[in-house]
């Protein structure tokens, strides 16, 4: 409930909010799938690491095609997570760590299992007929347009009791919600109540760009010479990357519900909204539109770093290029998430380096402006998980297999402990298997271990919070002929220099002219790095940190 005075409604700006996938964070009735119970219990572990917020993914009821991401009642758990009171324990739980509880809101589109669905396809007069995005066959009986699902094959599903095709941007179980009915945009605002009245204090807005589609029901184009790409949105394997999607999301109606969603949260007390945004190439112009203002989204979620580029040219330019085009918004930046190849496994050239580029990447990340997201398992630099095509169970990795293995990989038992067969996940059959190589490096042998990555994330995070000038202060970027990241924090008069060496080789960079270093300050986990006539020198893979004057 609100309250009658606020304490901090920017709590989220500069914020590190770790992401908890709860079928894999820890289970405790032996099924072998992570529950709400078990993340209470396993809270003192996320709130030792120095995060501010937690993320949970999808525990909503679900038939779990697409892993919870399927909802069928937006309003309850899912039985093999717990139960209400089961959730209501956490965040109190959490709430004593002073700890935030963002909840992942799925809301483009439910299951096909939705009492809205069911009803919506009884007919086509019903009260809830046109709370889905139906329409005719062409002529010749094929689907309205060209659209196509990003879990591949076309986004059209044809329903033989209605005898029309329904929108579903992912698996023919996920049917699409129409958003241009004003009668589901109160409907979906109803269950983010629900949800704000049990006292999350914000929301991660799934696919946020989804929501509305071109009314005209217009073909997309192929993707042009002069786009730029198809973005992180689908793998190369997949034919979603051959379309323009000027017609199947994004559209300017969804500034008008982002708006209404906002205004909802404003009823509350210090609550935020973040959004992911995937829209390929035109990723930067809808992140623009969706924070801008003051009165959408407080964030948006960017897939700018979630690729295999770790070099300083990469990062430099998609820092600069949403500083330069969102001058009154905030991001939240990450290097891994439950879609994406783990990021270590991405940017190593070879397994010896690891730990080292699992230090430097969290060092880089705690450093930029913006909020931060950290995924389970990236505090243990765990690699991604090899596993077979029987072991899968995400239907995108099943469909695209062998050329894409999917995202399982990433979503594997978090280790909690070296010794047993799970890893201490659970005392029964994992749903999805935990590598040896994950067992070694578990929570409890690098608790252990002061020079560990866990031991690092904690110590960065911690110099983080130590900072201001890393909480909110202004970002500027140094002009070097040398690929090496360089730039400063600023707050108050305050200012730090960040030096990153990303290459596999040392590199000296020289100090731009009026710049000297008033007092060098330990960067946790690196102290190679000195100062010699104006000039740092690095070693491969490592950082400096300095006060500097000038």
């Amino acid at each position: 409930m609100a309250s009658s005075s606020k304490t901090n409604p920017d709590w989220w700006r500069g914020a590190v909010i770790y992401q908890v996938y709860p079928r894999s964070f820890q289970d405790t009735n032996g099924d072998g799938i992570g529950d709400l119970p078990g993340i209470t219990a396993r809270l003192p572990h996320i709130a030792n690491l120095g995060v501010d917020a937690i993320w949970l993914s999808p525990f909503f009821t679900s038939p779990m095609a697409d892993m919870g991401y399927d909802v069928s009642d937006y309003c309850d758990v899912d039985p093999m997570f717990g139960t209400l009171a089961d959730f209501d324990t956490m965040l109190a739980e959490a709430h004593r760590l002073s700890l935030k509880i963002i909840i992942d809101q799925v809301i483009s589109h439910t299951s096909d299992q939705h009492p809205w669905f069911k009803e919506s396809r009884e007919s086509r007069n019903n009260a809830r007929a046109d709370w889905y995005v139906w329409a005719d066959a062409k002529p010749d009986g094929t689907a309205p347009n060209n659209w196509l699902s990003i879990f591949g094959g076309p986004a059209w599903e044809w329903d033989g009791v209605r005898r029309q095709y329904y929108l579903h941007n992912f698996l023919g179980s996920q049917p699409d919600l129409n958003f241009h009915n004003p009668d589901v945009q109160e409907a979906v605002l109803d269950t983010v109540r629900f949800w704000l009245e049990r006292g999350v204090d914000g929301f991660r807005l799934d696919t946020v760009n989804y929501y509305f589609h071109d009314k005209e029901l217009r073909d997309n184009p192929p993707l042009g010479l002069g786009d730029d790409g198809p973005g992180l949105d689908a793998p190369d394997v997949n034919p979603y990357g051959m379309q323009s999607h000027l017609y199947d999301k994004t559209q300017p109606e969804n500034i008008g519900f982002l708006k209404r969603f906002r205004a909802l949260l404003e009823e509350y007390d210090d609550r935020t909204a973040v959004g992911e945004v995937g829209d390929g190439g035109r990723s930067l112009k809808t992140l623009a539109a969706y924070v801008s203002g003051g009165d959408k989204l407080h964030m948006c979620y960017t897939f700018d770093l979630l690729g295999p580029d770790f070099t300083a040219s990469h990062i430099k330019h998609c820092v600069s290029s949403f500083q330069e085009s969102v001058t009154d918004g905030w991001v939240c930046w990450a290097f891994s998430n439950h879609d994406v190849q783990r990021h270590v496994s991405r940017f190593i050239q070879n397994e010896s380096e690891r730990e080292r580029i699992g230090k430097l990447a969290i060092s880089v990340l705690a450093t930029l402006r913006g909020s931060i997201c950290l995924y389970q398992g990236e505090e243990l630099a765990l690699p991604e998980a090899q596993l077979e095509l029987h072991e899968l169970r995400d239907p995108y990795g099943i469909r695209f297999w062998p050329a894409f293995k999917g995202r399982d990989g990433c979503r594997t038992p978090m280790p909690w402990e070296s010794a047993g067969q799970s890893g201490g996940f659970s005392t029964g059959q994992p749903w999805l298997p935990v590598p040896d190589v994950h067992k070694a490096i578990a929570v409890d042998v690098q608790d252990a271990d002061p020079g560990s990555v866990l031991a690092h994330y904690r110590a960065t995070l911690a110099f983080r919070k130590a900072h201001a000038e890393l909480f909110d202060g202004g970002m500027t970027f140094l002009d070097t002929n040398q690929d090496i990241l360089i730039f400063t924090r600023e707050k108050a008069g305050d200012k730090l220099l960040f030096v990153f060496n990303l290459r596999r080789g040392p590199q000296t960079v020289t100090l731009p002219k009026g710049m000297t270093i008033a007092e060098t300050l330990p960067l946790p986990g690196f102290d190679t790095a000195r100062v010699e006539n104006g000039e740092i020198v690095l070693e491969a893979l490592d950082a400096f940190c300095g006060r500097v004057s000038g």
